[in-house]
Parts: C-alpha cells; structure tokens; sequence
C-alpha cells in the first residue's frame, strides 16, 4: 500500500496529499506506507525509539523511551542531559522504530535479506513546559513499556517532575517500510541444492527478577505480565 498520511486527518481516516519531501520518502515504493493506521502499530510495538538531532553539527542518534499521544511523540530525561537541552528550541530530529521479524536465507549471499516493520518520524520538538501535559506524558512513557504500572507504584513527587526533562517531537512526515515473506532468488538457482527460507526472530519478555529488597508478602503486580503480552 501506498496511501499517504495527512497528518491533521483523523487516525482512522485513509487520505492522500502531495508527495513528501524527498527525505522523508522510502526510496522503494513497493514496500512503502505512509498511511498512519500502519506506522501507529510499529510504534506501539517497540520498546526504544533512536532520536537523531544535531550537536555542534555532529550527527547524534541516542536510543530513548517514549510514548505516542495524539500524534505526539514523548520523550524524556535529566534536564541537564544533552539530548533534552539541545531540543528544547524547536529542533528537527528524526526517529527510527525498528521491529525485526526473521532473517531470509536465500541461495546466494546476494539476496539474503531481513523481514521487517520500521517507521520513519521527522518532526519538530520542542521543550514541554505545561505540568500537566509534562504529567500525562511522563505516565504514558511508563505505561508504555508497563502496562498499568503508573498505579502500583507511589505518586511521583514534584521535585521529580521539575528534575526531569520532556521533549515533544510534533510529526511531520512519518512513513513504514516493511518486507515479509521468503528469499528472492534468481530463477536459475532454483535448481541448486541449497536450504532457503526464513528464519524467524521473536521478542519476548522474561520472567520478572526481584531486586532482593522486596517486603515479604509484596506479591508480584499485573504490569509484567502486561508487557509481556504486548511486546510478545
């Protein structure tokens, strides 16, 4: 599909606009999508973003929690951290969501390839100043990677949210690539000898390891097994 996403459409609403810049456009069209209803579910199936920004025009790529919000994405850090302090002034950045799905073994090293889900995100961030915008957005970082966990833990303290950091990236152009399925081959080495196929890759989530310092009788909550069946 190559739908293309307007980005003040409603989530649910398949549109098509201009073409996008060509730096936010997949060089091949046929595994390209840029249709919101497909990149929202890379996002929410990943458990880091890599935020690329410039300092003292060095490229920099630095892997971050995050959480998506109305189109926004979050993220966050010490205040004093470079990445917080060199977006906070309406920085371009670009992010990557990458979920691997299994490795193509062809019959010749030229065509062994990678299944895959990625998302492209350029945008603008910006420094969030609004408590309570900075509130909902440090809750739905933690809910992201643990499903419920903002309610098992004790209420964050003010002192915590002022030492934190949060940057909001407002998407611009946004686009997924994704390749599935088996090796490609030329249609001569069909007849060799060789395995060919596809090795899958799964994510999963652990069973949950006490620090040791746990109170007797604190059982173990519903975040975990939460996470585990949302990344899995």
């Amino acid at each position: 599909m190559t739908a293309e996403m307007t980005l003040e459409a409603a989530p649910t609403t398949k549109t098509r606009e201009a073409k996008p810049p060509k730096f936010a456009r997949v060089r091949t069209s046929l595994r390209a999508d840029y249709d919101w209803d497909t990149i929202l579910p890379i996002l929410e199936s990943s458990l880091v973003a890599h935020v690329g920004f410039l300092d003292e025009d060095r490229p920099m790529v630095i892997p971050m929690a995050f959480a998506v919000m109305d189109r926004t994405i979050y993220i966050h850090g010490a205040k004093a951290a470079r990445i917080v302090k060199k977006m906070s002034k309406d920085s371009k950045v670009c992010l990557t969501f990458t979920n691997v799905d299994g490795i193509v073994a062809a019959r010749s090293a030229f065509h062994h390839s990678v299944n895959y889900r990625t998302a492209i995100i350029h945008g603008t961030a910006r420094l969030v100043t609004d408590h309570q915008e900075a509130w909902d957005s440090l809750k739905a970082i933690t809910e992201h990677l643990l499903p419920g966990r903002w309610d098992e833990v004790r209420p964050m303290t003010e002192k915590e949210q002022i030492s934190t950091g949060v940057i909001a990236i407002e998407i611009e152009h946004a686009s997924a690539k994704i390749r599935q399925g088996g090796p490609v081959d030329d249609t001569e080495d069909y007849a060799l000898p060789l395995w060919a196929g596809v090795i899958p890759v799964t994510t999963s989530l652990g069973k949950p390891i006490d620090d040791g310092k746990v109170l007797d009788g604190v059982k173990l909550p519903a975040s975990p097994a939460n996470a585990a069946r949302k990344f899995a």
